[in-house]
């Protein structure tokens, strides 16, 4: 019968303690990399929601009007696959997903300032509104807001080059 290794590590050392942090890095059981866990909670879901409302959206638009307005239609389509795209990006932890993320981020920051700035040049364009029309004004300019955030959490979690990992072909 197998028995147990006896666990040496308390409770409140937690995730520090098997991630191999050093001591100076714990403030209350987290380490420095946990801090922001509640940020990017929020941010996910933020992208979620906004994947599931736009995307509802479209589908309803699409399925009952799509003749009166297929371009605005379309991008709302485009908009909440951007959007459920950046919400899986930011989850991941790789240098690959973070390059996903910051893609899905910068075009959807491209895509509000775009369609926002030319739903108003040419409101006749636009007979409905999509989800980034008028700078997401439709939705408390939330889709303006979130690619900024979103980008910002980016860069804070930017991977890092390691100086002793680069090669030198000499």
């Amino acid at each position: 019968m197998r028995t147990r290794a006896p666990r040496f590590r308390s409770r409140r050392a937690g995730v520090a303690a098997s991630a191999g942090a050093a001591p100076s890095d714990r403030v209350a059981g987290t380490t420095i990399a946990d801090r922001g866990a509640g940020w990017s909670r929020a941010l996910t879901a933020a992208y979620a929601f906004m994947a599931l409302a736009a995307g509802a959206r479209a589908v309803v638009q699409i399925a009952t009007e799509f003749d009166a307005a297929p371009l605005a239609f379309t991008l709302s389509a485009a908009s909440a696959a951007i959007y459920l795209l950046a919400a899986i990006a930011l989850r991941r932890e790789s240098p690959r997903w973070w390059a996903v993320g910051t893609a899905a981020c910068s075009i959807e920051l491209l895509g509000v300032l775009a369609i926002g700035t030319w739903s108003l040049l040419d409101p006749a364009l636009f007979p409905a509104a999509t989800v980034w029309s008028g700078f997401g004004g439709g939705y408390g300019c939330f889709p303006l807001a979130l690619p900024l955030l979103g980008l910002l959490y980016q860069w804070r979690r930017r991977p890092r080059v390691d100086p002793w990992r680069i090669s030198q072909n000499t």
